[in-house]
């Protein structure tokens, strides 16, 4: 256990009502009694304390002894995957965990949960840090950590509570969400709708059950599936399809029970990491195998609801390197089948394209209005209800005393990116009122560059998003930690975690700790047209403005080592990624270079310019830095329409 180095550290829990309860460290006590309810909390001034390790008691009717308690910083940190990314899928892995043994760096994994309303207690465990456990700790928490601990000279406590594929609302106090006019009738729109979810799934169940078995449509699966799943069966009778899409083939029927196999090639990297599977939605019963194991499996019965992701979790030591194969079981009876995923992979390995397929029954013909009575799934899993996940993952927590919060979150939300700007700043006052500190440091990464380039400037939801979190810096103690140029366009998992997590040290080593050093990137603060000319002025300069070399290539997949040619959209111009625009809206890209502490944009195709964009994509190419090596953050000079203004929770 970690505990912070301040003057009040609560200590709390249940109790039978009216116990007294005493709190012991290192000669420091604590007393109270518990109240009518059985709660208790105590706080301790650990503000003097030495790093430990001490032991903590606790005595009420019993006495409990916690072993191994180090007193430094806490910091609290939270998300969706590119924060729950563990260390040994990233750059550089078996080195970094092979000396990572560090009894002052430790981690908390909060288990993931979800509930409707607030717990009162989680599941999670203390690890420290060594080479049998650090590839398990949130590589950004990591590196975080790691370089915090070697700074301060005070252990530190990373803990981790983040969910991959969440949305921020769940994440938000769902009293903080119900405050925000904007978004107080959807949000019981969502409730009313989880409400009704259960008896809708139920209903359906019992439907569609009823009409297979009056149609004769039920499964009989396989009692031996080896004659389709095997490694080593000939594949000769199998017919070629080319996935995502339909699996038909002549003399394929219209329903019935089909398998779908491939080959996938792994390499020797990849193969130690493991990866997750992502095939679907897919719609019927199905079954996942994995080198002729079984790894996966759902039945309409349990399946949550229409368009529900199917992701396969292999494990390494389950894969192997080189050849292994993939095969998966799917029972169609109601309706021809179909992958309509955009894309098929396994981790990083590209799985669009050539499938074999084969019949293993065939369900006679039903005329078209016995085949529309069929029930139909229209419903879906309410995933994205407020409040879920924080009331099982990070209430629990309070009062925990922190240091700080650490958030990478938004890819989820990129469709809703307009909106982004009030939920984050509504889910950041959310949890510093549940802590009862309205300054509690809240720092996060902006979100990476991702996606294929583009050769033409435009519209991006993800600039959006990005600017909506770049807005969440108008309040108190947050701090952003650019990253737009640690990303890879084909993994939306950038593996460069050393980077991100140094960045988010730098704002809490300027901000927390009062370090003298810089913590961002130049910052756009006005433009003035000057003869034609936008000229740009920038805070957080570091007393210079840097246009940084390009490299020849960029990152598609580290993990696999594909990159790709980067073209220039300005190939004569000083600096990268800037475009610009005259009354008509019309984006070009820009020659633009230094000029002292300023940055002039222009272009010949633009005489009277009126705005100026810079990095505006999913996947920007800029190279614009200050004098610190820290990257500009994107930012626009107009308030055109935001694409993304329709779309709300």
């Amino acid at each position: 256990m970690v505990l912070e180095k301040a003057e009040a550290v609560p200590v709390w829990g249940q109790a039978d009502p009216g116990e007294h309860i005493r709190v012991a460290i290192e000669g420091k006590t604590a007393e109270t009694d518990a109240d009518t309810a059985g709660h208790w909390k105590v706080s301790l001034n650990l503000k003097e304390f030495a790093p430990g390790p001490f032991e903590m008691a606790v005595e009420g009717k019993n006495r409990i002894q916690i072993q191994d308690v180090v007193v430094g910083e806490v910091w609290l940190a939270s998300g969706q995957s590119n924060m729950e990314l563990p260390l040994r899928v990233t750059t550089g892995a078996n080195a970094e965990i092979a000396r990572s043994a560090n009894p002052f760096l430790r981690q908390f994994l909060v288990k993931k949960a979800a509930a409707k309303a607030p717990a009162s207690d989680c599941e999670g465990h203390w690890t420290v840090a060594g080479p049998e456990t650090s590839g398990e700790f949130t590589a950004v928490g990591y590196y975080f950590g790691k370089e915090l601990q070697q700074d301060r000279k005070r252990p530190v406590g990373i803990i981790h509570s983040s969910h991959g594929g969440t949305y921020i609302e769940p994440w938000t106090p769902a009293d903080a969400f119900d405050q925000v006019e904007a978004f107080r009738v959807s949000a019981a729109a969502a409730r009313q709708k989880a409400e009704e979810y259960p008896k809708e799934r139920a209903k359906f169940t019992a439907d569609f059950s009823a009409w297979l078995k009056q149609h004769a449509r039920e499964d009989e699966p396989r009692a031996n599936p080896d004659s389709y799943a095997g490694e080593n069966v000939s594949t000769s009778g199998w017919a070629s399809v080319n996935l995502p899409g339909k699996v038909t083939a002549p003399g394929f029927p219209s329903s019935g029970v089909f398998w779908i196999r491939r080959d996938i090639d792994v390499s020797p990297l990849v193969a130690q990491q493991g990866f997750k599977i992502m095939i679907g939605p897919l719609h019927g019963d199905w079954q996942v195998y994995w080198n002729d194991r079984k790894i996966d499996e759902m039945t309409y019965a349990r399946l949550p609801g229409s368009n529900f992701p199917c992701y396969f979790a292999v494990t390494p030591e389950q894969i192997r390197a080189g050849r292994n194969t993939l095969a998966i079981r799917i029972y169609s009876p109601a309706a021809p089948l179909e992958i309509p995923a955009p894309s098929l992979w396994a981790g990083p390995i590209d799985l669009n394209g050539k499938w074999l397929a084969k019949v293993e029954r065939a369900f006679p013909e039903l005329p078209p209005e016995q085949l529309a009575s069929a029930p139909r799934m229209n419903f879906q899993l309410p995933e994205s209800l407020p409040g879920t996940l924080y009331n099982a993952m990070i209430h629990p927590l309070v009062p925990y005393k922190l240091a700080g919060v650490l958030w990478y979150q938004g890819e989820s939300n990129a469709k809703r990116a307009c909106e982004y700007r009030i939920a984050f700043s509504t889910l950041i006052k959310g949890w510093r009122e549940k802590w009862q500190q309205s300054d509690l440091p809240f720092y996060f990464c902006q979100l990476t560059n991702n996606y294929a380039k583009v050769t033409s400037p435009g519209e991006s939801a993800w600039a959006e998003l990005r600017e909506s979190q770049s807005l969440a810096l108008a309040l108190p103690n947050t701090g952003e930690a650019v990253t737009i140029d640690v990303g890879e366009a084909g993994d939306l998992h950038s593996r460069d975690k050393k980077t991100v997590g140094h960045r988010l040290f730098l704002i809490a080593a300027a901000k927390h700790y009062g370090e003298e050093v810089s913590c961002s990137g130049p910052v756009y603060d006005s433009m003035a047209i000057d003869e034609g000319r936008g000229r740009i002025r920038f805070r957080s300069t570091d007393g210079r403005l840097v246009a940084r070399p390009l490299p020849a290539t960029y990152n598609v997949k580290t993990l696999t080592g594909e990159t790709a040619p980067l073209v220039r959209n300005s190939p004569q111009s000083e600096l990268e990624g800037f475009a610009i625009c005259g009354d008509d809206h019309k984006w070009v890209w820009a020659e633009a270079k230094i000029d002292g502490d300023t940055v002039l944009v222009w272009s010949d195709k633009v005489p009277r310019p009126v705005a100026v964009r810079y990095a505006w994509a999913d996947n920007p190419t800029g190279n614009l830095y200050n004098g610190a090596g820290l990257p500009a953050a994107p930012f626009r000079t107009d308030d055109f329409p935001a694409i993304t203004r329709n779309s709300h929770f």
